[in-house]
């Protein structure tokens, strides 16, 4: 058995574990387009949308986000049990892309409009409440899309470059939602903040919900549970919390995108509140961007996220299959996301007007973090694998529910860790105000040293994570004879 992962493949293994088109795997990857048109605007710029626009304090603005974490501890696993249940014509999760395409992106736009309320206590409920109804849809659109991934193909190499294509899609929207963002607003609004950040979150729903009927129809599912799995909520539970990779995988999830919007958050106040504006403007204006003082905040911090998204672009394309199939998603993952909490971390270094190396640093992160984005979600595959393999039973939407209860736990608590922390340190809220030497303290640190550490917290869980290379190997093999015999002969 020691030996089996190096054993030829029987026929029946490419009939149970077939070659995915390229058509399918981008129609698939246009869903996490649309999920990051919306996940990517959470992640850099809610933050500073409740504290700019909405008039928000600091810390108010990041209880807005915690709250909702609250209502994911029901919403999550209810979402990934739902799914699990669903039986239809399409399958158990392409349902629900579909179902939830347009709820999704009109409470997008929702949790990113300012209806002109002027008490700031009702602000905060209306944040609150429209922060929580996006997050709802998320669920209920993320859960399953991400589920579906899991169920295309038990091929190990496949389900990599599922992932990786799909990644490809996101560090699309990445790249439109960080480096466009910011000008659209200036060009829609053409002076009303409120209406340019309106007209370009509707721009952004309208293209999200095209994508998401179209990663529908392109789908398929082809894994299914064991014919004789019974419906049982407590033994999904036992199985899920009982196996150490899913463990390792939802604090891995959690550190990470703590880690995401914590740093995605204080960049954007890093470019404006520390980085000597005139300095950043010269270094523009020698790039060919005829940009003056007073714009370079806006044209600046948008470049330095384009050339990130582009780096990162590259950097999964190039690197996340070659470095997963050659050392293993987990050894990738350790290596890789060591360095980008090294490269996190000297961002306290660099001087207002050093802002050479501010760009260099941020490719250098992009660079390192690029090949971890696809493996995440190909590890959670082989988890629910696991689980099967372990437990012979199979909860795929259960399982990458936990760990988008964990991402979304992480987006919160960065975003509120962050408000909260620079609150701590005097920052008082408005574009326009100059805030103190320590305030501009606390921002340089929320934007290096502290991502950093919690990143190396996500380091440290995967050595717990125990489904390396190798094992993946033998448990996809076994796994298809099992399941060939459950279903009977493939050729009939």
């Amino acid at each position: 058995m020691a030996n089996f992962a190096n054993e030829s493949k029987p026929s029946y293994y490419y009939h149970m574990n077939p070659k995915i088109s390229m058509r399918e795997k981008v129609g698939y990857s246009l869903g996490d387009v649309a999920a990051n048109l919306v996940f990517q605007m959470m992640m850099i710029f809610q933050l500073k949308f409740y504290t700019d626009i909405f008039g928000l304090d600091g810390a108010v603005a990041g209880s807005v986000l915690l709250i909702a974490r609250v209502a994911d501890a029901f919403i999550d696993p209810l979402a990934g049990i739902l799914s699990d249940r669903t039986q239809t014509r399409w399958g158990k999760y392409r349902p629900w892309v579909l179902w939830t395409a347009l709820p999704f992106c009109v409470f997008y736009v929702l949790a990113f409009y300012n209806p002109g309320i002027e008490d700031k206590t009702m602000v905060a409920v209306y944040a609150t409440v429209s922060y929580v109804l996006l997050m709802t849809m998320y669920s209920f659109n993320n859960t399953p899309y991400s589920s579906l991934g899991g169920v295309m193909t038990g091929d190990i190499k496949e389900r990599t470059s599922i992932t990786s294509i799909r990644f490809v899609g996101s560090t699309i929207a990445q790249f439109v939602v960080q480096g466009l963002t910011l000008p659209l607003v200036s060009r829609f609004g053409n002076g009303d903040d409120r209406m340019g950040w309106f007209y370009t979150v509707s721009l952004y729903a309208a293209v999200a919900f095209v994508c998401l009927v179209v990663a529908f129809w392109s789908s398929r599912e082809r894994i299914t549970p064991p014919p004789q799995q019974e419906m049982n909520i407590r033994r999904d539970v036992s199985d899920l919390l009982g196996n150490v990779p899913w463990r390792a995988m939802f604090v891995l999830t959690l550190f990470v995108f703590i880690t995401l919007a914590l740093w995605g958050s204080a960049m954007s106040f890093y470019f404006q509140n520390y980085v000597d504006p005139y300095a950043l403007s010269a270094f523009l204006c020698r790039l060919g961007f005829d940009t003056d003082a007073s714009q370079a905040y806006s044209v600046g911090f948008s470049l330095f996220n384009t050339v990130g998204a582009i780096t990162q672009f590259f950097g999964v394309i190039l690197l996340s299959n070659f470095l997963a199939n050659r050392y293993g998603k987990r050894s990738t993952f350790i290596a890789c996301l060591s360095l980008t909490a090294f490269f996190t971390a000297l961002f306290y270094l660099p001087s207002v007007s050093d802002i050479q190396t501010i760009f260099l640093l941020g490719i250098l992160k992009s660079l390192a973090y690029a090949p971890t984005v696809p493996l995440l979600w190909a590890m959670i595959g082989d988890v629910a694998d696991h689980i099967e393999y372990v437990n012979e039973r199979r909860a795929t939407g259960f399982c990458f529910s936990g760990v988008v209860f964990a991402l979304k736990t992480g987006l919160g608590l960065g975003g509120a860790f962050a408000g909260l922390l620079l609150s701590a340190f005097g920052y008082v809220s408005g574009a326009s105000v100059v805030q103190s030497d320590m305030a501009v303290e606390g921002i340089r640190l929320v934007s290096s040293v502290v991502p950093a550490i919690l990143f190396a917290a996500g380091v440290t869980a995967l050595f717990y994570y125990p489904i390396t290379k190798e094992f993946n190997e033998k448990m996809q093999n076994e796994l298809s004879i099992r399941r060939t015999h459950q279903n009977g002969d493939p050729h009939r």
